[in-house]
């Protein structure tokens, strides 16, 4: 998949990606048992009271070295390797194109009394990523993100 040239060589992750998107979009809970997989085709809503609208997933490249991608949770141009704490490697898939895939950034939620079910917040920071570059990614638990 990494560095190849074929026009449909992302169709795997573009696919899964399509289905969270898709899910995402039409959020509700079902009470339908399967796989905890990432293409499970409904959001779990597990024990909180929120109906699940996300399901976060971490990125990794083919350049990565097993190391997820990570991204600032703000605008700001900053260097995620000499800055950590003002980044993320969660993600919330907010459009697909073809091989292309924007995300959105999540942080972890600052509120320690809603953390346990509320994990994330969303943020202002997107990016788009040529799905080409990525060789693998890992869904996280679904849970609801207030402001997308």
């Amino acid at each position: 998949m990494c560095n190849n040239v074929e026009n449909d060589s992302c169709r795997c992750i573009a696919e899964i990606l399509t289905v969270i998107n898709i899910l995402q979009q039409n959020a509700s809970c079902s009470g339908d048992c399967c796989l905890d997989t990432c293409d499970r085709g409904f959001l779990g809503c597990g024990t909180t009271t929120f109906n699940c609208n996300t399901r976060p997933i971490t990125l990794y490249t083919c350049s990565g070295n097993g190391t997820p991608w990570t991204m600032p949770t703000t605008k700001e141009n900053i260097d995620c390797s000499t800055t950590p704490g003002t980044c993320s490697s969660v993600f919330r898939v907010e459009k697909i194109d073809g091989c292309c895939a924007t995300f959105r950034v999540l942080a972890p939620n600052p509120d320690t009394t809603q953390s346990t079910t509320i994990p994330y917040i969303a943020t202002n920071s997107f990016f788009t990523m040529n799905l080409n570059c990525v060789c693998s990614l890992k869904c996280l638990q679904d849970t609801f993100v207030e402001g997308v």
